[in-house]
């Protein structure tokens, strides 16, 4: 394990960081510190009662391998993961011995055998689970905390005996930062011109006014509008609005622009 600041000392660096990276970048680090170096994080503002919702709405970090995340999500068997969908209907933490419980399920579905399996082929058997709690009842985050492949979940609850409650409070200061980050989907980021177009349409502004405020022609400010649709996979210029607010990426910072 690699050697760890102090308490104060980390978050006020999580609280300085600039970016999700930088942030998202601490936290593997400080992870890595207590034994969990395989980190599985995931919000969304566009939940549903059961699921973080469609995978394309969602900010996913982690450093598991590419081809496991592929198989994880794009395939849709992240929407029946047993910790996954824990995560989605819980706040706090949970040891994955749930997954051994589950596993013994006499109703235990084929989806959920597929996704045992994978994590199986790529070592993960052992770790913990945190939701975080939101105040909105769209939004939604988890992360699932995994041990090397030669541990036991008995060393896990160990380590989360001893440093349960730290790592529970770094994990959540560390959720609240990341989600006042502006982050795209996995589609791509709003260029400025497209902000700032968005933006004047929230403040109550035409397309009309915009070209005066812009400096563009009525013609340059509805193509921005429309490839910022394009982007953010929605129908409506308002729809638009709503959604690159929901991903913090107008009316921010200069500072913290995505492009």
């Amino acid at each position: 394990m690699t050697q760890r600041t102090s308490l104060p000392s980390h978050l006020q660096r999580v609280f300085d960081a600039r970016s999700i990276e930088d942030i998202w970048n601490l936290h593997l680090d400080r992870m890595a510190s207590y034994g969990f170096t395989r980190l599985l994080y995931v919000f969304t503002r566009f939940r549903t009662a059961e699921s973080f919702g469609r995978v394309d709405d969602m900010l996913l970090l982690s450093n598991l391998p590419v081809d496991y995340l592929k198989a994880y999500f794009y395939s849709g068997l992240c929407l029946q993961a047993p910790m996954l969908k824990w995560a989605a209907r819980h706040d706090g933490a949970q040891s994955w011995r749930l997954i051994a419980e589950r596993a013994a399920a006499p109703d235990l579905t084929e989806t959920e055998r597929e996704v045992m399996a994978l994590n199986d082929r790529y070592g993960i058997r052992a770790g913990y689970s945190i939701g975080f709690r939101d105040i909105s009842v769209r939004a939604k985050g988890g992360i699932g905390l995994s041990v090397t492949d030669d541990q036991s979940q008995d060393e896990v609850d160990a380590i989360w005996d001893e440093f349960g409650e730290e790592i529970l409070t770094i994990n959540n200061v560390t959720h609240l930062r990341i989600t006042v980050m502006p982050f795209a989907s996995s589609r791509r980021a709003l260029t400025p011109r497209q902000r700032e177009a968005l933006e004047w349409v929230g403040e109550g502004k035409t397309t009309q006014d915009i070209a005066v405020i812009m400096g563009l022609t009525q013609a340059t400010v509805e193509k921005h509008l429309r490839l910022a649709r394009e982007a953010l996979d929605v129908d409506t210029t308002a729809q638009a609005v709503l959604k690159a607010a929901f991903q913090n990426q107008i009316f921010i910072q200069p500072s913290h622009s995505l492009a």
